[in-house]
């Protein structure tokens, strides 16, 4: 080999390590497409109807369809569909990445009127080209003329719970029920006791019942918590059955009512008032015992004892404080006298029952 040769071989040998060197020293490889920024499809669409409100609800997507991070609020476009119609364009927001969204309309005249009828809804997240990753799934409510809506809401508090009355409607095109909707004023003012056993928190908002009848004026909401405060609403409800599928129709929300719930009430009166006259061992001195039953308010303090002779007054012979369990021991009896006994129950609040029925004893003679 000449030198020419060996000049040409060690020169291609160079430029080979060379393009080595570069290819592994981090030289891009093909070029990649760039992200069409698409923000993922929205798949908890929730819609619900109240009179003539339609609203929809669902989360907003964090990323996009190439799991880029979105920046900046996303259009929001609406539609909505009647039967198998087209899916008409009802309105457009902007919504945050990663939020709650929600949109409401008031439904056109003739959607708000006639039979109960499936109404679609889905939304499109669109970037700003206008381009979009598909429809949301559809969520559904019922066009039609929705239920009238409660009037004459009332309440009044009473031992047994409160007692909710309305005003009711002499017919309706369909079945109607009544949801009761109960809100908790004064959570912040009662908390809880702490520990494994403690009693749950009472929730803020709650549905209480629906009564099963359109014609009913009146409910009993035995759940609530004497001292607290709560804000009731109303409204009708139709169960419709379409295309198979029984879905709800709701009327328009009643005017709110607010209901302190003071703690007026006395306990229960006190039963079963027993009287045994006892004679002391040894000649000692003659005593009747009472008992009765317990009672079972959660707020009981104790019991008072009342006692009269013949045609007397009754006189309270228990101590100032309220007897603690359900029994009293009356020492201050004479022998051959009989006596009348009656028991009323206390509570913290120091609200007292009405007496109990009576109980009779004679102490034997000497």
């Amino acid at each position: 080999m000449n030198k020419v040769q060996r000049y040409r071989r060690f020169a291609g040998l160079g430029a080979l390590a060379a393009g080595v060197a570069l290819s592994g020293c981090g030289m891009p490889g093909a070029p990649q497409p760039p992200s069409l920024n698409l923000p993922d499809r929205v798949t908890d669409l929730a819609a619900s109807r109240a009179g003539n409100q339609v609203s929809l609800t669902w989360m907003m997507p964090k990323k996009n369809t190439d799991k880029l991070v979105l920046r900046d609020k996303v259009a929001v476009y609406v539609c909505r569909r009647e039967i198998q119609g087209p899916c008409a364009a009802v309105g457009t927001v902007e919504a945050a990445p990663g939020g709650a969204g929600s949109f409401t309309e008031t439904l056109p005249a003739e959607l708000g009127a006639g039979a109960p009828r499936i109404l679609t809804y889905l939304i499109e997240l669109k970037n700003r080209n206008g381009r979009s990753a598909g429809p949301s799934n559809a969520a559904t409510v019922l066009a039609g003329e929705a239920p009238a809506a409660v009037a004459g809401l009332d309440a009044e508090v009473r031992k047994s719970g409160v007692v909710l009355r309305w005003t009711p409607v002499a017919e309706e095109p369909v079945a109607t029920a009544i949801r009761l909707h109960r809100k908790l004023l004064t959570s912040a003012a009662t908390k809880p006791k702490e520990g494994p056993l403690s009693p749950q928190p009472e929730p803020t908002e709650q549905n209480l019942l629906v009564e099963a009848r359109a014609k009913a004026d009146r409910a009993l909401d035995k759940d609530i918590h004497l001292g607290e405060t709560y804000e009731y609403r109303a409204q009708r409800v139709a169960r419709v059955s379409v295309d198979g599928r029984t879905l709800e129709l709701d009327g328009q929300m009643s005017t709110p009512v607010r209901v302190e719930a003071k703690d007026v009430f006395p306990p229960d009166t006190p039963t079963g008032l027993a009287a045994v006259a006892t004679v002391g061992e040894n000649g000692g001195a003659p005593a009747i015992d009472l008992s009765w039953q317990a009672g079972t308010e959660a707020d009981l303090a104790g019991y008072v004892v009342y006692r009269r002779e013949g045609d007397g007054g009754w006189q309270r012979i228990s101590p100032a404080q309220p007897v603690v369990g359900p029994a009293f021991h009356d020492g201050q009896v004479q022998a051959g006298h009989s006596y009348n006994y009656a028991v009323s129950a206390v509570d913290q609040g120091g609200h007292e029952s009405a007496r109990s029925a009576e109980a009779e004893e004679t102490v034997p003679g000497p």
